[in-house]
């Protein structure tokens, strides 16, 4: 019964994991400017991140759980889980720069030239 939950809650996170990376992808689709390339791209760029943060979280989880609260423990696990918490918060830096260029193609695609705006008037 046990391996079943343990089954479940993989296959949840999963599924979790695949609704962020299409929830992503439909918000690159929305943004007409934006080059099927860089699409592809940035959509790889957010997948990896997601999943280096996950990996991350999964070891860092592990070896915390298995700390005793000996000062020895931390002393030799202690350099382990920084590295994974470095991990993690760089999986961040990466998926706010990504935001941070959406937020600039949005800006370009809704960004209507005096010339545009003259050309739809004159029909």
């Amino acid at each position: 019964m046990e391996n079943l939950d343990n089954i479940n809650k993989t296959l949840d996170k999963f599924e979790e994991k695949n609704n962020k990376i299409k929830n992503f992808a439909d918000i690159l689709d929305n943004i007409d400017t934006l080059q099927d390339k860089k699409k592809l791209l940035w959509k790889e760029i957010y997948e990896n991140a997601v999943n280096d943060r996950e990996n991350a979280k999964m070891l860092f989880n592990d070896v915390y759980i298995s700390l005793s609260g000996v000062l020895s423990d931390h002393a030799n696990v202690g350099s382990v889980i920084a590295k994974y918490l470095e991990r993690m918060c760089r999986s961040n830096d990466q998926i706010l720069k990504l935001a941070e260029l959406i937020a600039k193609e949005e800006e370009k695609s809704e960004a209507i030239s005096s010339d545009d705006i003259f050309s739809q008037i004159e029909g």
